[in-house]
């Protein structure tokens, strides 16, 4: 079982697709990681040594900033953009859309379940 920054690699994928499973690693990132190591990207996970383990977690250590570290840092950005009240710091504090999508329509996701206005009644004579 390869365990790497906290994160138990599936075995059965390719070595570029297993350490796209660790959160601040994509498919660019993971390829350059394993080209630095020596490591084919072919290779499955269950097929990598000891030696070859090490080597992926020291570069990732030395050079990439992952999960917790990553996340917290994400978090502090949104919390500066809140703070000094720019506007995606206040997309963010009304959970709305921050790069320029219509609200109209869609961004169900981001608004969260729908909320009916109802219509004001007609005065009757």
């Amino acid at each position: 079982m390869a365990r790497i920054a906290g994160i138990d690699l599936p075995k059965n994928k390719r070595g570029v697709i297993g350490l796209t499973y660790i959160f601040g690693i994509g498919r660019s990132t993971a390829a350059y990681i394993l080209e630095k190591a020596g490591i084919s990207e072919d290779v499955k996970v269950s097929e990598w040594n000891d030696d070859q383990l090490a080597a992926i977690r020291n570069i990732i250590n030395e050079e990439i900033k992952v999960e917790g570290a990553l996340r917290s840092e994400v978090q502090l950005n949104i919390k500066r953009l809140m703070d000094i009240g720019c506007y995606r710091g206040l997309r963010h504090r009304k959970h709305l859309p921050l790069r320029g999508q219509r609200t109209k329509n869609n961004s169900r996701t981001r608004k969260g379940k729908r909320k009916t206005v109802a219509n004001k009644k007609k005065a009757t004579k």
